[in-house]
């Protein structure tokens, strides 16, 4: 009933930037917040940034002052620009979403397949 795809993964050098994006379509009928995950090998998936719908965000210690989440509600679509990437930000990024969806009772929270980030050093 309800996709998310992120795309925009991809190999960098440190210091570089990239810019993903995730579109949720299918039945949707409302989004709360959107957030962006990651998960490196051999560790748990941990919260990177969120945004709510009214554009409140969130950011892990980590990566606060070189990515920045954004969102347009219009086309479904969150994204994330990462600037001043780190090899320690590698990792699979998956985009979440908090939505209702046509006919449903109450929101749940819907998740991307991931798209891979690999800083190189």
């Amino acid at each position: 009933q309800v996709q998310l795809v992120e795309t925009g993964g991809g190999l960098v050098q440190a210091g570089g930037s990239l810019r993903l994006s995730c579109v949720a379509s299918g039945s949707i009928f409302s989004i709360n917040a959107m957030g962006w995950y990651r998960q490196a090998p051999g560790k748990q998936r941990e919260l990177v940034a969120a945004i709510t719908s009214g554009g409140r965000t969130n950011y892990a210690d980590s990566v606060k002052g070189r990515f920045t989440i954004s969102r347009d509600n219009a086309k479904n679509t969150v994204y994330l620009q990462m600037n001043s990437l780190k090899p320690e930000d590698t990792a699979v990024y998956y985009c979440n979403g908090d939505i209702r969806t046509w006919g449903g009772v109450g929101s749940y929270v819907y998740w991307g397949q991931g798209t891979q980030v690999t800083v190189s050093s």
